[in-house]
């Protein structure tokens, strides 16, 4: 789960993060109001998506007046956003985050997120700020720093020391660098947070460091400890199939391909993901069920699958451990009848009465194609959109 910047900034401050004061603003007059209770002679207007890259596409503005606030608001709520992370169809845009302007001498990187791969916490920082990190990593990897946090000792001294220096920072800023990245480090591990990232950290003239913006990822799993947190979700910045999938327990991510996956374990489903663009084909979406779906369930799963109209041929790939295979072949053929299907599906199962899902699938009279095994599965969805 993702929060909005404003959002996320309210959480920094309480944790001791020093950020620029602002005001949330859903129109025009609101933003205005919001520039004046404020103060000074320069804001900055920004459109709250769940998207990087606003800058560049228009979504912020800084004002010299209140009257420019208001049209700057007017201008951006109600519409949509598009930048190079939200796809053609952009995000909505339903409010804006006023903040006072901050006179910036330099602008650096900070981010910390969970690293899977060391089992530790990292911490990423770079003179290059503002920039896209993908950018300098590629461009200039030396100007990056790394450093993974034992879990046995937790952040040191130490560390704050070390990425200060790393960014150049001098005297007093040495000290409040420290204090910046233990209120990060605290806001992190004690939200349950996968990345907090601040590009750009900026130091300002008269020496402060200030999280200028902030993105803000929640670990989905851990907000049954976060109530407060779990009421910031916007579900307008969410894909509405994603929603529908988790409100009847399934994990589904879209995708931009043509061949729909239903599969039970992420692992398996990752799997089967690969071997469909190995056999030629392109896979349109992440589709875990579960362990223990219900007939049911598997009935939604297909319907999911098949509002996105990019989807010519379905693939079900299951493995009945735990699940029943003539469970997961009920719900496949129920699911085919209701909705009539037109696409082309192939299906293998394997495991837990798989001679009865089989047979339910054989009996059912539908031109539903059986697989011998995951390889065969991926080339005959990939043949049955070419033979469509």
């Amino acid at each position: 789960m993702n929060l909005h910047e404003y959002q996320a900034k309210e959480v920094l401050a309480a944790y001791g993060v020093a950020v620029p004061h602002g005001k949330v603003a859903r129109s025009g007059d609101e933003a205005e109001k919001a520039a004046g209770d404020l103060g000074g002679d320069l804001w900055v207007v920004k459109a709250q998506v769940h998207a990087g890259g606003r800058g560049k596409a228009g979504g912020i503005k800084v004002c010299r007046t209140g009257d420019e606030v208001r049209q700057a608001a007017d201008a951006m709520i109600g519409t949509n956003l598009t930048t190079h992370q939200t796809g053609p169809e952009g995000k909505p845009i339903h409010a804006v985050y006023v903040e006072e302007g901050s006179a910036i001498a330099r602008e650096l990187y900070l981010a910390m997120l969970v690293d899977r791969g060391a089992g530790r916490v990292a911490i990423i920082a770079s003179t290059e700020g503002g920039m896209d990190i993908e950018e300098v990593a590629a461009a200039t990897p030396e100007k990056i720093l790394t450093i993974t946090i034992d879990p046995a000792t937790g952040l040191q001294a130490h560390h704050g020391r070390r990425i200060a220096f790393a960014l150049g920072l001098e005297g007093d800023q040495v000290k409040k660098a420290g204090k910046f990245v233990a209120g990060l480090y605290k806001a992190l591990n004690e939200t349950d947070a996968s990345l907090l990232e601040i590009n750009p950290l900026v130091v300002t003239e008269d020496g402060d460091l200030l999280a200028l913006d902030c993105k803000y990822n929640l670990d989905d799993n851990a907000l049954f400890r976060h109530a407060d947190l779990a009421a910031m979700r916007d579900d307008a910045q969410e894909d509405p199939t994603e929603l529908e999938a988790a409100e009847v327990g399934l994990n589904y991510v879209k995708l931009d391909g043509n061949i729909g996956c239903m599969v039970n374990g992420a692992g398996l489903a990752m799997a089967t993901m690969d071997i469909c663009k190995l056999a030629g084909g392109e896979p349109a979406n992440f589709l875990d069920v579960g362990g223990g779906a219900t007939k049911e369930q598997v009935a939604s799963a297909f319907k999911i699958i098949v509002s996105d109209p990019n989807v010519k041929a379905i693939l079900v790939n299951i493995f009945g451990g735990i699940m029943r295979c003539d469970v997961i072949a009920d719900g496949i053929v129920a699911a085919a009848k209701e909705l009539n299907l037109e696409v082309p599906v192939v299906v293998r199962l394997e495991g837990t009465n798989v001679d009865q899902g089989k047979a339910i699938l054989d009996q059912s009279g539908l031109k539903i194609t059986s697989a011998d095994d995951l390889s065969d599965a991926a080339a005959k969805a990939v043949a049955a959109i070419g033979a469509g």
